[in-house]
């Protein structure tokens, strides 16, 4: 993670969040029996190597079912230093897409899933 503090407590990034969601459609929500969670961990995105990688957010589907996860740390390392608008615009587009693997998980499809994993394979030069 970067060097300096967060702008941002993760109090004001849940209550960010919190607004963002209660501005959107509640069918987005349907079926989304473990809502979402901001965590005050910083995850790693797995699939580098390197480790330069965050994961800012995850769309979940398991044994305690359909929840979204949105990661503070990596939220601080990434977006920790934008204005407060710049901030809430990198929240509700990080929302939207879990979101979305959300309706697609629902309707069988899996088009941002397979998007994603071009997107990190092109990054990461495979």
């Amino acid at each position: 993670m970067k060097g300096c503090c967060c702008l941002y407590s993760i109090n004001e990034v849940n209550d960010l969040l919190d607004d963002i969601a209660s501005n959107l459609p509640e069918e987005l929500f349907r079926d989304l029996n473990g809502g979402v969670s901001l965590l005050s961990e910083a995850k790693r995105n797995e699939a580098d190597p390197q480790g330069r990688l965050y994961t800012l957010g995850e769309y979940r589907r398991d044994q305690m079912g359909r929840y979204i996860v949105i990661y503070y740390g990596p939220i601080c390392a990434v977006h920790g230093d934008n204005t407060y608008d710049e901030l809430r615009e990198n929240l509700d587009r990080l929302l939207r897409h879990e979101l979305t693997h959300h309706l697609e998980s629902l309707s069988g499809e899996r088009g941002l899933e397979i998007k994603d994993g071009l997107e990190l394979d092109k990054y990461l030069g495979r």
